[in-house]
């Protein structure tokens, strides 16, 4: 049934089937905001990469205190836990 699966005439079709149903108008601003997105997304993975390298060589000796912070209408303030606090 499908022995060759996709011809060249198979993309030729959908190619067409594609500028009927976007116009001839839309297809270059898709293109050019999908380049965009594109563009965006390599520049954020690549400083992500770049803030990841800086905060592994330079990491804390010492942990942050972990603090329980108090819910939206409670009255008590925010606390330290008792693993940050040892003196209780």
């Amino acid at each position: 049934m499908l022995r060759n699966g996709l011809e060249p005439w198979h993309l030729l079709v959908v190619a067409i089937m594609i500028i009927l149903l976007f116009g001839s108008k839309k297809l270059p601003e898709a293109a050019r905001g999908l380049g965009k997105s594109m563009r965006i997304l390599k520049s954020e993975a690549k400083a992500m990469k770049e803030d990841g390298t800086e905060h592994s060589a330079a990491a804390p000796a010492e942990p942050a205190p972990h603090v329980v912070r108090s819910a939206p209408g409670e009255t008590t303030a925010a606390r330290p836990t008792a693993e940050s606090n040892p003196a209780h």
